[in-house]
Parts: structure tokens; C-alpha cells; sequence
């Protein structure tokens, strides 16, 4: 039995909870619709820069005192941007939400933007980690090479140029027209009291930011993605990182069931085609998997593969292979069953952590997506179909859909490999 509810209170703030009674423990999230895509060219990096300022302090508690609090409670506390949202969450004992909910919505409502220059140095060190780890990297890569110019396609932990000179004023005004109630959604799961929760939001109102003046800059829908391109970086490492990917369905699609289960099938698990193909029978690579990403209006379907030169070719061969062998009708029943059964044991699984379901609460009343009863998980997974995971495979792999991002020694090395599988993705590059 779930229990799900939801409240949205005079201003706009919506409340949703869990009421978990067999823990002792609370998982609480605040989630603001505030990401990457909400920025401009000008401004790109500043909903992560604003996500590391919130822990500095605010009118009512010092960053020592924040970081204090939480240890004192035997809590969790931490933050993440993504394209789409910013969320803060912690995870603490029952009788401590309290608490807990007074210092995260100072965190979000009220910062103080202090030690702005000293946290900037921070990110600036992250941005410079992040460009000396090309497998994580060229995720950044691909997405540029799928989106384009749109904000999707621009990386999440902002470029060092912006976050280099971007100031307090800035920050603060992004803040302003972001962190609002009315774009805030407080998710909790654990052993709580929906109505209890509500009343202490509710009376925390005098720590909420006015509206303001005007409303910021309406999010940039994407009409249709661009065509196809290539993106590569030289740089000097052992192995060559290497993505494909292509503009997937929304999360509001249908389909996405089906999505999961061709992501698992081709490589999203230990038994996957591609990690069993590449790795596992013919040593090929360490790190071979699919990733997806589903966003409001679009998404994101990819491989990656990390490999030396010698087998780069050899390893885009087989991902080739494989992707028109699931297009063409390959995927058998054991196969299917197996990828069905994967998917719902981790959906279980994952749902014995309240911080799991806390996410799921959050994510889907901020991104305005579907809230679905595990039941209806379960039932909407057993209707995938062979045919179903073929039609989308083709539709969403085919050759012309596909971009292609990658780094290592040699782009010519790299070239080589893509003109084995997809010749007509240079000639339009090249063109």
C-alpha cells in the first residue's frame, strides 16, 4: 500500500510525502526548478555555482554551523544539479525533521552568497577535474554533439570563463527569479505526518524570498533536434573514450518503459549484449554500458566505450552489430524476461531505501511527470514487447540519427573507427 500525498499550500510551495512507518529515519529533499537549460549563454554554470553557495551560510546559520548541525544529528546532507532541477536533500532520524527542515529552507531561501571568490575556486578546481577525466568527459561531448547550440547541449558544471567572472549580483538576481515557492517542490518519505510537515513548511513562510518582479526567462523548449555531428578533443590518454548517441523520447512518453528495458538488453546490465560481446568474451574493453537521459520535451539515448586503439574499431563494430541485430527483431523471449526481471527486481530493491523514494516523490511533481503505483510499474514493464523494443531500437538507432563524440591521441584514429559504422555521419560533418 503506498501513501502518497500532496499539498500545495497558499503561495504556491507544493508539499508531497510517504508516510513509512516500519523506519525511524526521514529522507526530505527540496526541489527547486532551477538547471542548466534555465540558463543563458552569458550565464552558463551559474544553477550548480548557486547549488555550492547554498551550503556558505545564510541569514540565520554560518557554513560551520550548517555543517555542525548536521553532524550533531548523525545526518546526511548534499546537493546536485542536473539540466532540468536543483535539488537539496538530507536524510535524519524521525525526530529531527524538525530541525533539519529549519536549516534547509534558510539554505534555499535565504543564502547569503558568502565566501562568493574562495567557493569559486572550488568549482573552478571541479570544472579542471572533471576536464582530466575524458570518460566522464566526453558524456559532455556527446550531448553537445546531439543538441547543438540548444541549453541542453551545454555542460551542467558550467564553463571556467563564466564561473571565472560571473558575480554576486548575478548569482543573486538567478536566485531570485528561481528559488521562488512557487517553482519549489519539498518531497519527504519516512516516518513522518504529511499534515505535520505542511504546517511546519507553512510556518516557515517568513524565510521565503518575495516573487519576483518579473518572471524569469520561460525554459527553452527544444522544437527539433539538430542533425546529426561529430565532436572530438586530442588529448593524451591510453585509451580512446568514445560515445554514440542520438535524441531520445520525453519522460512523458509511453514508450519509456520500453527504453528502459532496450537500455538494459543492450547495455545496461552484466549480462548485456555489449558488456558480454565487447568485455566479457573478447576483452575488449574495461568500461562498456548505454546510458539514457529523459528529459520535459526531449532525451538522450547513447553507448560509451573506453578502449585502446588498437580495438576501437573492432569495439564500435560490434556495438553496430548489435544495435541492427535488436532493431531487426533479434531479442528473444529468455532475453526479454530476463531484461523485464532485472528492471522490476531493481525498481523493488531500490524502493527499500527512503531516500529512493523520496527522489521518486520529488522528481516526478518537479518535472511534472506521472507518479505510478509500483503496480502499475510492474504492469507497464511486463507489457514490453520483442516487437515493441525492436521498433524503438530502430527508430531512436538508426545510423542517420546517430552523433558521435570522442578523445584520445588521434582524431584520424577516431575517424577511422566511425567511418566503419556510420560513413554518412563525416561526409554531413565534413559537408
Amino acid at each position: 500500500m503506498q501513501n502518497e500525498i500532496l499539498t500545495t499550500l497558499a503561495d504556491g510551495e507544493r508539499i508531497v510525502t510517504e508516510q513509512l512507518d516500519a523506519v525511524r529515519s526521514v529522507a526530505i529533499g527540496f526541489w527547486i526548478g532551477a538547471g542548466s537549460r534555465d540558463e543563458n549563454d552569458k550565464r552558463a554554470g551559474v544553477s550548480h555555482f548557486l547549488e555550492h553557495l547554498l551550503f556558505k551560510g545564510t541569514r540565520s546559520y554560518s557554513a560551520q554551523d550548517i555543517a555542525e548541525i548536521f553532524d550533531g544529528l548523525g545526518a546526511e546532507l548534499n546537493a546536485a544539479t542536473t539540466r532540468e532541477y536543483t535539488v537539496v536533500y538530507a536524510r535524519v532520524m524521525d525526530e529531527h525533521l524538525e530541525t533539519a527542515l529549519d536549516v534547509m529552507t534558510d539554505m534555499v531561501f535565504a543564502p547569503t552568497l558568502a565566501d562568493l571568490d574562495s567557493e569559486r575556486e572550488v568549482v573552478l578546481e571541479e570544472i579542471a577535474m572533471y576536464e582530466d577525466t575524458p570518460q566522464e568527459l566526453v558524456h559532455d561531448l556527446i550531448t553537445r554533439a546531439v543538441f547543438g547550440s540548444h541549453p541542453l547541449g551545454r555542460p551542467v558544471i558550467g564553463s571556467a570563463d563564466v564561473i571565472s567572472t560571473v558575480s554576486r549580483r548575478a548569482l543573486g538576481a538567478y536566485h531570485r527569479s528561481r528559488y521562488v515557492a512557487e517553482n519549489l517542490v519539498v518531497s519527504a518519505a519516512g516516518h513522518l505526518d504529511h499534515d505535520r510537515l505542511v504546517e511546519l513548511c507553512a510556518r516557515m513562510a517568513q524565510k521565503k524570498a518575495a516573487p519576483p518582479a518579473r518572471k524569469s526567462r520561460a525554459r527553452e523548449p527544444l522544437l527539433a533536434p539538430p542533425a546529426p555531428s561529430v565532436a572530438f578533443q586530442r588529448k593524451d590518454t591510453e585509451q580512446y573514450h568514445v560515445c554514440l548517441g542520438a535524441p531520445a523520447i520525453p519522460r512523458s512518453d509511453p514508450r519509456r518503459f520500453v527504453a528502459s528495458i532496450l537500455d538494459g538488453i543492450l547495455g545496461g546490465s552484466a549480462s548485456s549484449r555489449l558488456f558480454q560481446e565487447v568485455r566479457e568474451k573478447r576483452g575488449l574493453a574495461y568500461s562498456v554500458y548505454t546510458f539514457a537521459s529523459l528529459y520535459a520535451d526531449t532525451g538522450e539515448l547513447g553507448i560509451y566505450v573506453g578502449t585502446r586503439e588498437d580495438n576501437l574499431a573492432t569495439c564500435l563494430e560490434i556495438v553496430a552489430a548489435e544495435i541492427a541485430d535488436v532493431a531487426s527483431g533479434g531479442v528473444g523471449e529468455i532475453e526479454l524476461r530476463r531484461a523485464k526481471e532485472n528492471l522490476k527486481g531493481r525498481i523493488m530493491l531500490s524502493m527499500e531505501s527512503t531516500s529512493t523514494r523520496m527522489n521518486r516523490l520529488g522528481k516526478s511533481v518537479t518535472t511534472g511527470s506521472e507518479l505510478l503505483s509500483l503496480d502499475e510499474i510492474v504492469a507497464e514493464i511486463e507489457a514490453v514487447t520483442a516487437e515493441g523494443v525492436a521498433a524503438l531500437a530502430s527508430s531512436l538507432l538508426a545510423e542517420d540519427r546517430l552523433s558521435a563524440a570522442g578523445i584520445g591521441p588521434s582524431e584520424a584514429r577516431f575517424q577511422e573507427a566511425i567511418e566503419r559504422i556510420a560513413p554518412s555521419l563525416l561526409a554531413r560533418a565534413a559537408a
